[in-house]
């Protein structure tokens, strides 16, 4: 059982890590909406730290990050979590088999967390204004910098609400132990868990989130008694275990992708046959089912409602990292159709591009 008491409680921003800082930093400006906060330079790093509402992404290239970048390619290298007793988190986490991470002299401590993803954890109590990551000399941005975008018209359609989850890719045969991780360092909770079979191909699913829920994790592991499939690829293109995706939570999802496919996010195809039966799965969809075909977002219900869903496609070229856009309507969880929604609509993205 984890530590209900030393938790962490939110995720206070994600690092990624790119060979291209200033095409990666564009890609989340101009096509997902977000705005430049600060910038960090010095002769090793160079950072810039986005923001679009409480979602918060720092942008990292430079050659401190050469050899995480030769190895896993663009990506995440860093989800820092928010604390209220840091040492706390990271004396918990060391206890339940991570390996302390932090630098002589660093104004946090770090801790491993699955591959070569660590977290940082940040003292802030939960609700407290965010600071800048420390142990950096940011300086902020300029004052249009902050200025409304296209994520803030009228409507709001394209503005994405918060970090729903993030799913984790792992090797086979290590995602109990990489949940019980969670649990017992972090004090998660177990919140699901699924085996689901595709074909030829199968995985092991378990969702772990924080009491606050402020951090979900869906994390992810093959079935190697089936055939390699995506997450085998992912694993190889990655280098080993990291961050799938990032899943955006937004309002309405149909004018959010028309949006968002205005301004340049590429988004998985979806065929015409899947539309066909949709009705008579989730009935509660009938009038909407032809704007979710023009839009090729997918849908799934649990036990409390049901959710929209699309993913885009990766803009890195290991084609590592992607994105989702997600709506809840009453769901809460992520059900067996969710999770291979995902799985079927990344495989017919790999069959295109065979």
């Amino acid at each position: 059982m984890g530590n209900k008491n030393v938790t962490a409680h939110d995720v206070e921003y994600i690092e990624i890590y790119t060979n291209d800082w200033h095409r990666t930093t564009d890609y989340f400006v101009s096509k997902w909406g977000f705005r430049e906060q600060a910038t960090s330079r010095t002769d090793d790093l160079r950072s810039v730290l986005l923001r679009h509402n409480g979602i918060r992404l720092v942008v990292t290239s430079g050659p401190a990050t050469a050899e995480h970048l030769a190895v896993h390619g663009d990506g995440i290298a860093d989800i820092a979590f928010s604390c209220t007793d840091p040492e706390a988190v990271l004396a918990g986490a060391v206890a339940a088999g991570g390996r302390n991470l932090t630098a002589p002299g660093a104004a946090d401590p770090v801790v491993s967390g699955f591959g070569a993803v660590r977290h940082t954890l940040v003292h802030r109590a939960h609700g407290a204004e965010h600071r800048l990551p420390a142990g950096r000399a940011w300086t902020p941005a300029p004052a249009d910098a902050d200025a409304p975008t296209v994520a803030d018209d009228a409507d709001g359609a394209a503005e994405l609400r918060l970090l729903d989850h993030i799913a984790v890719c792992l090797e086979a045969g290590t995602l109990h132990g990489t949940v019980d991780y969670y649990l017992d360092g972090f004090g998660f909770e177990r919140f699901y868990s699924e085996y689901v079979a595709v074909g030829d191909q199968a995985m092991d699913s378990i969702v772990v989130r924080s009491p606050s829920t402020g951090i979900t994790f869906t994390i992810l592991e093959p079935d190697p008694a089936k055939k390699p499939g995506q997450i085998d690829e992912f694993l190889q293109r990655n280098g080993g275990a990291g961050v799938q995706h990032l899943a955006f939570l937004v309002d309405e999802i149909v004018p959010a992708v028309l949006d968002f496919e205005s301004r340049g996010i590429e988004f998985l195809q979806t065929p015409g046959t899947y539309y066909d039966a949709l009705a008579e799965r989730i009935a509660d969809l009938d009038e909407t089912i032809p704007d979710l075909r023009k839009t090729n977002v997918l849908a799934d219900r649990d036990e409390w409602g049901f959710l929209l869903q699309l993913f885009s496609r990766s803009p890195f070229e290991r084609r590592t990292l992607f994105f989702e856009l997600i709506q809840r309507h009453g769901a809460q969880g992520f059900g067996s159709s969710n999770i291979r929604a995902l799985y079927e609509a990344v495989e017919r993205a790999r069959e295109q591009a065979a």
